[in-house]
């Protein structure tokens, strides 16, 4: 099944009685795995609306704003994941996170420190 028809399959379940978070971190997953990040972090946004505590949607959400030219909003994602992960004693995902947030915070630093030399005095 290509992604695009297995986007379709989900989407189609969408409103139904198996509409939730997991749903729709499986719609953004799929989304982001076709090249389409902006329309995946709507996807994730919507699954840890639904639930929370989805520590691997947090992930992939950030994953996504990353991908989306959002780093602000990504690190933010990866901060609430991390400390979700760690409440529900997910080791792995919150390492995981915190080497993508420690990752962005350092590109964040390198963009305010550009744009400071940029700027006239």
């Amino acid at each position: 099944m290509t992604t695009t028809s297995l986007i379709d399959n989900l989407e189609k379940l969408l409103g139904g009685p198996r509409d939730g978070a997991l749903l729709r971190y499986s719609l953004g997953s799929e989304h982001l795995r076709a090249g389409n990040p902006a329309q995946a972090a709507v996807c994730l946004r919507e699954a840890v609306e639904r639930d929370g505590n989805h520590s691997a949607a947090w992930k992939l959400l950030g994953r996504a704003l990353s991908e989306s030219n959002q780093p602000g909003e990504a690190l933010a994602a990866y901060e609430e994941g991390i400390a979700v992960a760690k409440r529900r004693g997910d080791v792995q995902a919150a390492k995981e996170m915190l080497v993508f947030a420690r990752r962005l915070r350092r590109q964040l630093a390198a963009t305010e420190d550009q744009a400071a030399t940029a700027s006239p005095p």
